[in-house]
C-alpha cells in the first residue's frame, strides 16, 4: 500500500481508525512518530532518568498496541500522556525501596509514618506487602487527607499546589497533611504494631 503525505497529516483518530480496521502499523507508526517526544517527556518528568525513559516509551507504545482495542479512545494526545504517566508511576511503585529503622519514617517519595520498631525486609514481596498495607492505610483517612497527602508526599507538590489543584485553602492543606500524617501514623501503629 502506498502512503502519501496525506496520510501523515491525518487526524489522530482516523489514523487509528484506519489502524484498528487495517491492523497496518504504518498508522500507528504515524502516532509513534508524532507522540514519542510528549511520551519520552513525560517519562523523563516522573523517571528522571534518560535510559530508564526511553525504555517506558518502548514499553507504553508496544502495550498501546494491545490498549488501541481494548479502549475507545476519543482524545488520544491526553489518553496518551495519562498512560505514560501512569505506566510510569507503576514503574517507581515496583522499583522504590522502603527504608525502616527504629523510629524512622516509612519513606515513599517523603516522610509519612513513624514506624514503632525496626522492621527488616529480606524479599521484594514483604515490601510489597508493605506498601500495600500503606495504601490500605491511605483509604481509612478523609478523603481530603488522602488527597493532600498523596499529593504533598506522592507526587511533590508544594503547599500552593496543592492548594490550587484541590482548591482548599494554605491553611485547610496544612491542616489536612498534618492530621493525614498523625492519622495514617495511628493507623498503622494500631494495624500493624
Amino acid at each position: 500500500m502506498l502512503f502519501t503525505s496525506k496520510t501523515n497529516d491525518l487526524p489522530d483518530g482516523k489514523l487509528i481508525e484506519k489502524f484498528l480496521k487495517t491492523n497496518d502499523r504504518h498508522y500507528f507508526g504515524i502516532l509513534f512518530q508524532r507522540y514519542t517526544h510528549l511520551v519520552f517527556g513525560a517519562c523523563m518528568k516522573y523517571l528522571k532518568n534518560e535510559n530508564d525513559s526511553e525504555d517506558a516509551v518502548m514499553d507504553i507504545f508496544e502495550k498501546l498496541l494491545t490498549d488501541l482495542q481494548k479502549h475507545e479512545v476519543s482524545n488520544f494526545k491526553s489518553w496518551l500522556y495519562s498512560v505514560s504517566k501512569n505506566h510510569c508511576l507503576m514503574k517507581l511503585r515496583k522499583d522504590k525501596t522502603i527504608k525502616y529503622s527504629n523510629n524512622d519514617l516509612i519513606k515513599t517519595e517523603g516522610q509519612i509514618v513513624e514506624m514503632p520498631e525496626p522492621m527488616h525486609l529480606n524479599s521484594k514481596m514483604e515490601k510489597e506487602l508493605q506498601l500495600e498495607n500503606l495504601e490500605k492505610a491511605l483509604q481509612h483517612l478523609s478523603k481530603e487527607q488522602r488527597t493532600c497527602l498523596e499529593l504533598f508526599y506522592l507526587q511533590q507538590k508544594c503547599y500552593k499546589e496543592v492548594s490550587s489543584i484541590t482548591t482548599f485553602s494554605l491553611k485547610e492543606v496544612k491542616s489536612f497533611i498534618q492530621n493525614g500524617k498523625r492519622n495514617l501514623k495511628n493507623h498503622m501503629i494500631t494495624n500493624n504494631g
